[in-house]
């Protein structure tokens, strides 16, 4: 394994979600995928989770096919099922169907074990004028580092 560690942040779901609870979970790979996941080529944007009967899958998460795979290679946008505890499945399932909250992948990483992660957060929709106070946060945040440095 290389030194340099995988992280692979969904920007667009801090800003659009107010995140309320966050879990680690486990995502069932093929081969191929875990290749390209470890040279980087994935993509968390459009990616959301959702329940299929029992199991919690995530769809729209896109890992580019491995360049050196055969004919063994992987579709990159396919659903994946996310690995949990029954307890955490049970909790994400009952708090997922209340009135606008959903269930975001903010994070893919690889851990200290070599398996990769899926962080996902429960989530509430923000409305116009909490992304403005946001960006106005942002701002004000660089502008303090900026006078800090100098």
């Amino acid at each position: 394994m290389s030194d340099d560690k995988i992280y692979i942040k969904n920007k667009k779901a801090y800003f659009e979600y107010t995140i309320l609870d966050k879990y680690t979970a486990g995502i069932q790979l093929l081969g191929t995928e875990i290749k390209s996941i470890r040279n980087g080529k994935a993509n968390l944007n459009d990616a959301f989770c959702t329940f299929i009967g029992n199991q919690l899958y995530v769809r729209n998460l896109h890992i580019s096919e491995y360049t050196f795979g055969s004919f063994y290679n992987h579709e990159a946008k396919r659903d994946r099922i996310l690995l949990l505890n029954k307890k955490e499945l049970k909790k994400l399932q009952t708090r997922g169907e209340e009135k606008g909250l959903t269930i975001v992948p903010l994070a893919l990483f690889i851990s200290e074990r070599g398996f990769a992660k899926l962080e996902i957060g429960l989530a509430q929709g923000k409305k116009t004028f909490d992304k403005r106070e946001t960006l106005k946060e942002r701002d004000t945040k660089v502008e303090m580092d900026r006078a800090m440095k100098r």
